[in-house]
């Protein structure tokens, strides 16, 4: 088995912490609902700011709020105005399998809306196996 990458937000914005909540990542639904997140799954974070990592779950927050909140433990690695990346993996049974797969990335402004929609792209050509290439699609 292979973990690759299912779906990335890049660069959203800490929109709160919040020490006392149970645990988990609060998100927007429609920015899930976009990116292909779901409500429970397991997501990495990644602090650009800070350089710490954790995993935790998502739930679902207010729709149309470009909510972004740390819960329980999680917020104590992650402030308000931080940029992080939240990436859900899979697990796929051979490398040849990455050729069916196209990971959405959501990339943003300042102000949590999305500011482009990306694909990873993983085909295979005469003279190498494995080319990648990010593509955008039109949002």
């Amino acid at each position: 088995m292979i973990q690759i990458l299912r779906a990335k937000m890049h660069g959203i914005k800490v929109t709160g912490a919040d020490i006392n909540y149970h645990g988990s990542i609060t998100l927007d639904p429609d920015l899930c609902k976009l990116v292909g997140f779901f409500p429970l799954e397991f997501v990495d974070i990644w602090n650009k700011n800070s350089g710490s990592r954790i995993s935790t779950y998502i739930i679902f927050g207010e729709a149309g709020s470009k909510c972004c909140i740390l819960n329980g433990a999680a917020a104590r690695t992650c402030q308000p105005g931080d940029e992080i990346i939240i990436a859900s993996s899979e697990y796929i049974n051979s490398p040849e399998e990455l050729y069916n797969v196209k990971p959405k990335i959501l990339t943003f402004k300042d102000n949590n809306e999305v500011n482009s929609v990306l694909h990873y792209d993983v085909r295979k050509s005469a003279d190498n196996d494995f080319n990648f290439k990010i593509t955008e699609e039109q949002y």
